[in-house]
């Protein structure tokens, strides 16, 4: 990857309008980049940013205070595992076929999360990593590895998604089918 990323932060609002004014407000807080502000489902904006730890800590409070109200969920995540940036922004590599762990989240955010505490506990390949368009509302991440792996993994992501009460689903499929694989890989 050739970006480093010392933090990354994202704030989830219910209300797009919300979420716009809020991802203006974050970028003007302080020095970050974007690393997208986009509409999700059901009708709700999802605004993420990188920088230095301080930084995207502080952008992320003025986003949170704009509109607090409209505020579904937010992270600051300081040294994000790449993979997770990478699935974020669909510049994952090919997988290769082995277990396949899937995590399910209530929200858009937690998923994001819940796939950093996944990479970093255990020796897998994140997938992807999707947020809501079409989901409802919800997050997923898809893991591949051995099946070990893949269920410490699993583990690790769903711990934190249910510490907050988002965790929908947690799931290790050991020898995924061929056609379920390549359709989903």
């Amino acid at each position: 990857m050739p970006k480093r990323y010392a933090a990354v932060g994202m704030v989830e609002f219910s209300s797009i309008a919300a979420g716009i004014d809020g991802a203006d407000q974050m970028v003007k807080a302080a020095q970050v980049e974007p690393v997208f502000f986009k509409t999700i489902c059901p009708g709700k904006f999802v605004a993420a940013v990188s920088g230095e730890v301080a930084a995207v800590t502080a952008s992320i409070g003025a986003g949170r205070a704009q509109h607090p109200e409209t505020v579904v969920d937010w992270f600051v995540i300081s040294n994000i595992h790449e993979d997770v940036v990478r699935a974020l922004t669909g510049t994952s590599g090919p997988a290769g076929r082995k277990a396949l762990g899937i995590i399910e989240t209530f929200s858009a955010v937690s998923i994001v999360v819940a796939a950093d505490a996944a990479v970093k506990a255990a020796n897998v390949q994140l997938m992807d990593v999707r947020i809501a368009l079409g989901l409802g509302g919800k997050g997923y991440a898809l893991m591949t590895g051995d099946v070990a792996a893949c269920q410490a993994a699993v583990a690790a992501g769903s711990a934190e998604a249910a510490e907050h009460g988002l965790l929908v689903s947690r799931i290790v499929i050991p020898s995924p089918a061929d056609s379920v694989f390549s359709q989903i890989a």
